[in-house]
């Protein structure tokens, strides 16, 4: 597989300022070093480097985004915000998105990132592609910075797929531990992007990314959620592909997978509780990459979150290995310990929320 990496160092200077995990620093919060820092995906980089991984991917230079290009999304009102917070030194673009001054350009190089990758799969360039983009996107809405998050990157991924590249049909899945809030509602009233989630349940947003959540309008049957019960480990996320991802994406047939690919369902990870390990999101990369292959369907993934330093990079390791069929000489040292947690099989609990999720599949549109 002729596999593309996007990346920019200037990623790594988004800059979330001074925290204690997910919230700023200030009152009775000692100042720290926050949640979203560039440790995560600096250290993924460099492990694809010093693996030899490189060597098995084509290096893609990202573009920034245009405003009008984001603006297929996010309001101009909010656009202009952004801009403005960021050429007077920074703010926050909504709900815990501390930013500092330039970040208003990183973010578009994230989006860009994310459109070329998008472009160069679609064109024949390259077979699939790994946008490794800061900061994630996942959480924003329209006239809203969530979550880390100032544009939704995937959102307007698949937008532009549509819009620019003259896709009919794309499917955006989110494996992130947290609820793809701002994919979901960009899409919410359209039957030509199928939307789903596979998340913690009830953690963030605390209000949203429930089962009953399934469209409106022509979009009803078009989203799906997957709120995982805290605790789910490998085998509720293979049964989750296996009775509610590859169905419907069986049923939709899109032209375009494209994945959030968060990597903070794992079990080291310090904002979810989750069990996930390295060889499980190598099992459902595969599960992706033969689902693809069955609907004929182009495959990109665009980074999202992430916050263990230590983990995430393995996990995105077994995602490449994955894709390129390149197995580097790297052993997860951690993987003895994950896959032997109490609990990673399946649980009733846990079998019985995805029975509900399941449920919907037959209501997603057809071609």
């Amino acid at each position: 597989m002729k596999t593309g990496l996007v990346w920019d160092e200037r990623y790594m200077w988004w800059d979330t300022r001074s925290g204690a995990a997910f919230m700023p620093a200030g009152g009775w919060l000692e100042p720290g070093e926050h949640a979203e820092n560039p440790s995560t995906k600096r250290r993924f980089k460099n492990l694809i480097d010093v693996s030899g991984m490189a060597d098995h991917l084509v290096p893609v230079k990202p573009r920034m985004a245009t405003v009008e290009e984001v603006e297929r999304y996010h309001t101009k009102e909010y656009v202009a915000r952004m801009k403005e917070l960021s050429d007077t030194g920074g703010g926050d673009a909504g709900e815990i998105t501390p930013f500092s001054g330039g970040g208003f350009e990183i973010a578009l190089l994230a989006v860009g990132g994310t459109l070329i990758a998008i472009e160069k799969v679609v064109s024949g360039e390259l077979d699939t592609a790994y946008a490794l983009v800061r900061p994630p996107g996942h959480h924003a809405q329209k006239d809203l910075g969530r979550g880390f998050c100032m544009f939704s990157n995937a959102a307007l991924g698949a937008m532009h797929a549509r819009q620019a590249l003259g896709l009919e049909r794309v499917a955006v899945v989110d494996w992130d531990v947290h609820h793809g809030n701002g994919t979901q509602w960009a899409f919410y009233d359209d039957p030509s992007v199928l939307t789903i989630s596979l998340h913690q349940d009830r953690y963030f947003p605390p209000d949203s990314g429930m089962v009953d959540e399934v469209g409106e309008g022509a979009g009803v049957g078009a989203n799906i959620n997957v709120p995982l019960p805290a605790g789910s480990g490998v085998g509720a996320y293979i049964s989750a592909f296996e009775r509610v991802v590859v169905p419907a994406l069986n049923r939709f047939q899109p032209d375009l997978i494209l994945v959030a690919s968060g990597l903070d369902a794992s079990a080291l990870d310090p904002l979810a509780r989750q069990q996930m390990h390295s060889d499980g999101y190598r099992q459902l990369t595969r599960v992706f990459m033969d689902t693809a292959a069955a609907n004929k369907s182009h495959l990109v993934f665009t980074h999202e979150g992430g916050y263990s330093a230590a983990y995430v990079p393995f996990c995105g390791l077994a995602v490449l290995e994955e894709l390129t069929g390149h197995r580097t000489p790297v052993e997860d040292p951690y993987l003895p310990i994950f896959a032997g947690i109490g609990g990673q099989d399946l649980q009733p609990h846990q079998a019985a929320l995805i029975d509900q999720s399941a449920a919907l599949v037959e209501n997603v549109p057809t071609r």
